[in-house]
């Protein structure tokens, strides 16, 4: 069902967002000189990372329980739209290189489909119904988590999602930059980052986008620790597809072995350029097979299959 709220009342709701509010300071701006201007967006920028800060109990939480079901196979859904949309289909569509996740396993939904990545769908936002039928389409187990996401905390898709998600059984979070939004209080997990008003009126890709971008990347990349796809700092388990990877390769494996060119290369070749193999071959001193065997064991945690080699 498409929202049918009268323009009247929904342009009352808007103005009580902050994301949406009206600063007067600053309705000379395009009057300034462009570095003034610059100075300002940056000013505004700056404060982006305190308001993450004040949720990172929010966010550890949510992380946490991501984390456990993708351990049992479930995957992490993104679904919002315009920029909250993008975004998620960005940091899902970065998770494959960065570490070597099935594309199927983190996936990002946008309202309008893959056409509105470039360009604007009309109504889609206003769409519960779309929400659901995206969802539904990737068939969601209660091993599944579905991230909303929404600057204003009030798009009908993203609510959609996340409440046909609920009902599934899949753990929900709701990402929203307005304190009490409907998102929020519609999943397991409500993370609201209060940005407030932006430069630009209304203009969410601004301050909201970043705040939504610094969460994302802790929830696939925290996850992805927990998960075992890093060793310290190391993308350990990087996808190896270009001339570039390849050499980051190399180098993270001799940074995480100090072992000597020729034997990096020799690792590597045995473990058909599996980065994470290759260090357990060489610090275990291991055949390829073996480190396989050992990872696999260990539920492809590096550490845990180090520390069965030492027992």
């Amino acid at each position: 069902m498409t929202s049918t709220s009268h323009p009247r009342d929904l342009r009352t709701e808007l103005e009580s967002l902050t994301t949406e509010a009206f600063r007067p300071e600053l309705a000379d701006i395009d009057r300034l000189p462009t570095l003034d201007i610059a100075r300002l967006m940056n000013g505004e920028d700056a404060t982006v990372a305190g308001a993450v800060a004040a949720r990172l109990p929010e966010i550890a939480a949510a992380i946490d329980a991501v984390a456990e079901r993708m351990a049992r196979g479930g995957r992490l859904v993104y679904a919002g739209a315009g920029t909250a949309g993008r975004l998620g289909i960005l940091d899902a569509s970065e998770c494959p290189p960065t570490f070597n996740t099935d594309p199927s396993r983190v996936v990002g939904l946008i309202a309008g489909g893959p056409d509105a990545v470039v360009t604007s769908v009309e109504g889609a936002e206003d769409s519960r119904d779309l929400a659901r039928a995206d969802l539904d389409a990737l068939a969601p187990t209660p091993d599944d988590t579905v991230v909303g996401i929404s600057a204003s905390g009030r798009t009908p898709y993203a609510i959609g999602a996340v409440e046909y998600a609920r009902a599934r059984g899949c753990l929900t979070i709701g990402l929203a930059c307005n304190p009490g939004s409907p998102l929020a209080t519609a999943a397991d997990h409500g993370i609201e980052i209060v940005v407030g008003p932006e430069l630009l009126t209304g203009s969410t890709r601004l301050k909201s986008g970043t705040a939504q971008k610094l969460v994302l990347n802790m929830l696939s990349t925290i996850t992805m620790i927990r998960l075992g796809k890093t060793y310290g700092n190391l993308m350990v388990d990087v996808r190896a597809s270009n001339d570039k990877l390849r050499a980051r390769s190399h180098r993270i494996v001799a940074l995480a072995t100090g072992a000597a060119e020729e034997d990096i290369e020799r690792a590597l070749t045995a473990t058909d350029g599996e980065v994470k193999n290759a260090i357990l071959a060489l610090l275990a001193d291991v055949d390829g097979p073996t480190a396989a065997r050992l990872l696999e064991e260990s539920d492809g945690h590096l550490r845990a299959a180090l520390k069965a080699c030492r027992r």
